[in-house]
């Protein structure tokens, strides 16, 4: 997971009518299709990003790959998240899902110059709300390098619980780094004193 990193690849200035799968007060999360493959490729392909979420830049053509393979997966829902205006600010996933143990894993990922607005915790919001409200989830997991402050403070501030770290589990230029789980189980999400997405649907 990242939050306000990456550079900001081949934004769409024009998304404004775009069918929006879920809202909140301040973003709108879209169904990821193929069209948003260029700009999804120059987000990833950014070191730090590649770095934070731990992988390793692929080629155009391998995410316009990905995107279809994962659109046939029912255990993934992949979003861009949009500001009012339409304007693409980055992606955010809930995948593995398992709706016998309702668990699932959040991704997030924030293109550069749209950090430090907020917009990460809000689409994280959003997301959860999405899988607690809608979707019969019990816990949601999310992971981060643990030098990745700005994910660690969002993930907090979502209400996320720090279980833990997971040694060594990445590799990245020659060295291992420790990545910090983090976990939202329904209860502590129906106790979170905040509004939900639908409740500003009306404001």
């Amino acid at each position: 997971m990242t939050d306000d990193t990456g550079t900001a690849g081949n934004e769409q200035g024009s998304e404004a009518d775009r069918e929006l799968s879920w809202r909140a007060k301040s973003v709108g999360l879209a169904a990821v299709d193929m069209d948003d493959a260029e700009l999804l490729h120059g987000w990833r392909s950014d070191p730090v990003i590649a770095h934070e979420i731990g992988i390793w830049p692929r080629s155009l053509t391998a995410m316009r790959e990905r995107i279809e393979r994962d659109s046939d997966d029912d255990d993934r829902d992949d979003f861009l998240v949009l500001l009012p205006d339409g304007t693409p600010v980055g992606h955010i996933a809930l995948s593995g899902q398992n709706i016998v143990n309702g668990t699932a894993q959040i991704e997030l990922m924030l293109a550069a110059q749209h950090r430090g607005h907020g917009h990460g915790t809000n689409a994280l919001d959003a997301l959860v709300d999405l899988a607690f409200g809608e979707l019969p989830m019990h816990r949601l997991t999310a992971e981060a390098h643990t030098g990745n402050a700005p994910a660690l403070a969002v993930l907090a501030k979502s209400g996320f619980v720090h279980e833990g770290i997971s040694r060594a589990a990445c590799l990245h230029r020659g060295r291992r780094h420790d990545r910090a789980v983090f976990s939202l189980l329904r209860p502590e999400w129906e106790e979170l004193n905040r509004s939900r997405a639908w409740d500003t649907w009306d404001a």
